[in-house]
């Protein structure tokens, strides 16, 4: 039992929890200072959220840069207005109220003009396209909002009209994910803990972190490209991490008072050692995320510095609040408790976790192999991935755009909803005659269906062909044909005088697929490194840090492989509303890999942190995996649980890739707090004995000491207990 008092205070995290504690008013203070001046002045340095999709250096982005040079006022970048009527699409009356439609919609910001409508054979269905001065990301909501109320208006007595574009699919709002798992994670926190008021200290931490990161998200717009979307991953892993910092630290300070601790002791100690694990496991996610730099991919700049933001945030509360606000709750901790839930753990007696870890220790090679098999398995469908963004014919059943997509698809074919976009720089007399003879070879080739006549700028220097494609955006035919024509058919006809460049929405996405197909590789191999480093720092040990990391890769695996599953419909998808086979887009894997990757090492850092400090007490290791485990199993379990409703919210989301990233991630994490976590490495680290903590006399003095606790050599008879 340990001596209430005062408790020797040495090394910073000790300080630092002890300052806290000792002037926990200040410190709250100042915390409610920063969120009231954010709030106060974010608002007015905020910047709109927006981003570059197209890849830099490609030929789709060159396509884009013409289009914007030689025919200013237009992005290439269209909204399509799709009519139906049985009385005919032709028909005076419907062309009338179709017209008005139009001539109204060219008013609204963003609007550049409307194209002249094609009609389909059978008369009954017309397409007009409204083209956009600016990129459709960077028009106003209120454009897309208006327009889709005004369709409605338009619409009836024979006549039907539906929108699409990426501005009508913006403008179809969907539900807060962040809430959402917000209120699953306290339901979670309530049946973990059993008293309201440990249940409401995480969420206080998470809440200031929200608060905080989304505020200052919207300042960082102001200053590079943000995608509207960064805030719903920032504020998913936010919470997540928010929640499960404060989570370890909590349950390692009701064990110290369990334990017969002050709660000034109580505080240093949970800090000291928990907060320690924290400031290891938001570094882990930290460095994963950064590591979307490599890529070259701009969007993702700004995902990856919002999400880095609200992790070192939620670092800071649980290391410096959460500790002021442990000091003001005491012993108090446990009050308001519901009866049934959230004993603190005895401290005598084997737990059902120990009694787990000595089964597994007795049965090392089935538990190493059965584990191994089941993380392969589930990441067999990997291989399977198809890339590709997921386009309005993927949108949620009843929506405008989804209506949209199937009236052109039925009027126009598939490859309607995904036209090519070709750019030609006209600099020498007689190239326009040269587009001509190209526009004929593009109307022969197999894979497309329809080729406009040239369109010249006023200058007569610059031209745009539109190529409509067979098959749909999402068909592989269609990236064959991006690449034939870029390959074979533009260069074969035209050459010298005539600067081609295939582009367009579609051609972008296979330009983005190809640039991070090659660059994934690149991206695992530094974050990988990196982290390996690092634990290595940590934990003094080669074996555990290599551990740690090819256990990890086989969770994201293993996540890659359900998020396949989850793609191709099927009753898989079907129960998170995806119908019919989606591709997944190509940022998605990479986003992916820097969520789990760090957050796995969350866990991995919780359970090895615990493991650590027991063997450096005694020096035996099959010891000191049980009573790690046993003392970690259960915040894991509550944490992962946490994480993985937090993870689902994002099934709430009308965008189809937030739910398919909501479903990967939720299963890999869900995998590594059971498979990985309690099986996997309970298993491994009996077989490798005292090789855990081994490690060279020389890469010991080489690596930085990240602490001041030395790591016994093992005792003859380690391996006896």
């Amino acid at each position: 039992m340990t001596n209430p008092g005062t408790p020797r205070v040495s090394g910073r995290l000790a300080r630092i929890a002890d300052l806290a504690y000792r002037r926990r008013g200040r410190v709250l203070l100042a915390w409610i200072a920063v969120l009231a001046a954010t709030v106060a002045v974010a608002p007015r340095l905020a910047g709109e959220f927006s981003a570059e999709f197209a890849t830099a250096g490609s030929e789709s982005q060159a396509a884009a840069n013409l289009v914007a040079e030689s025919f200013p006022g237009t992005s290439g970048d269209t909204i399509e207005v799709v009519w139906q009527a049985a009385a005919g699409a032709r028909d005076p009356a419907v062309l009338g109220r179709v017209e008005r439609f139009l001539e109204k919609a060219e008013s609204f910001e963003g609007i550049a003009g409307a194209q002249p409508p094609r009609v389909s054979r059978d008369g009954t269905i017309a397409l007009a396209r409204l083209e956009l001065d600016r990129s459709g990301l960077d028009v106003p909501a209120e454009t897309g909002t208006s327009l889709i109320e005004m369709a409605e208006v338009a619409k009836g007595d024979g006549l039907r009209i539906e929108l699409g574009g990426p501005v009508i699919r913006n403008s179809q709002e969907g539900g807060s994910p962040e809430f959402v798992g917000l209120i699953a994670a306290a339901l979670i926190l309530l049946i973990a803990f059993g008293s309201v008021v440990a249940v409401g200290l995480p969420i206080v931490i998470a809440l200031f972190g929200l608060g905080l990161s989304v505020l200052l998200i919207g300042v960082l717009a102001a200053v590079m490209d943000v995608p509207g979307f960064a805030t719903a991953i920032a504020g998913v892993v936010g919470i997540g991490v928010g929640i499960d910092y404060a989570l370890l630290i909590l349950t390692r300070f009701r064990s110290a008072l369990a334990a017969g601790s002050d709660p000034r002791a109580a505080v240093v100690e949970s800090v000291t050692t928990a907060g320690r694990s924290v400031l290891v496991a938001g570094t882990t996610v930290v460095i994963s995320f950064l590591g979307l730099f490599l890529l070259g991919v701009s969007f993702l700049y700004g995902v990856a510095i919002s999400v880095s933001l609200a992790v070192l945030i939620a670092m800071a509360a649980s290391v410096t609040l959460l500790p002021a606000l442990l000091a003001f709750a005491g012993h108090r901790v446990n009050r308001l408790h519901v009866p049934g839930f959230g004993r603190v753990a005895a401290t005598g007696g084997e737990t059902l976790a120990g009694r787990w870890s000595h089964l597994i220790q007795r049965r090392v090679w089935p538990a190493a192999i059965l584990g191994s098999v089941v993380l392969v398995t589930l990441a067999a469908p990997a291989l399977g991935l198809r890339f590709g963004f997921p386009d309005a014919g993927n949108d949620q059943v009843g929506t405008t755009t989804r209506a949209a997509y199937q009236l052109v698809s039925a009027g126009f074919g598939p490859g309607a909803n995904g036209p090519l976009l070709l750019a030609a720089d006209l600099p020498a007399a007689g190239a326009d005659q040269k587009l001509a003879v190209l526009a004929e070879q593009l109307r022969s080739d197999p894979g497309v269906a329809f080729v406009s006549e040239p369109r010249l700028n006023e200058a007569r220097d610059a031209a745009l062909l539109t190529v409509v494609p067979a098959s749909s955006p999402q068909d592989p035919a269609t990236t064959d044909l991006v690449h034939r024509l870029r390959d074979d058919v533009v260069p074969q006809v035209v050459s010298g005088g005539l600067d081609v460049h295939v582009g367009g929405l579609t051609a972008s996405v296979v330009d983005q697929s190809d640039l991070v197909g090659g660059r994934l590789p690149l991206l695992i191999a530094a974050v990988v490194g990196l982290s390996f480093l690092f634990l290595l720092a940590v934990f003094r040990s080669p074996l555990i840090a290599l551990k740690a990391g090819v256990m990890n890769l086989l969770a994201v695996g293993a996540a890659y492989g359900v998020l396949a599953l989850a793609a191709e419909g099927g009753w898989f998808g079907q129960l998170l509303g995806i119908d019919g086979d989606t591709p997944v887009p190509p940022f998605m894997p990479v986003m992916m890999f820097a969520v789990l990757f760090g957050l796995s090492m969350d866990y991995e850092v919780f359970l090895l942190s615990r493991i650590r400090e027991e063997y450096l007490s005694h020096s035996q290791t099959g010891r000191a995996v049980a009573d790690g485990l046993a003392k970690t199993a259960r915040v894991i379990t509550a944490a992962a649980a946490i994480m993985v409703a937090v993870f689902l919210a994002l099934a709430v989301s009308d965008e189809i890739f937030l739910k398919l990233m909501g479903i990967g991630m939720a299963t890999a994490i869900l995998l590594d707090a059971t498979v990985v976590r309690m099986v996997l490495v309970p298993a491994l680290m009996q077989l490798f004995g005292r090789a855990n903590w081994w490690i060279p006399a020389w890469l010991d003095r080489l690596l930085p000491r990240l602490d001041r606790s030395r790591v016994p050599r093992p005792a003859p008879a380690d391996e006896a207990a």
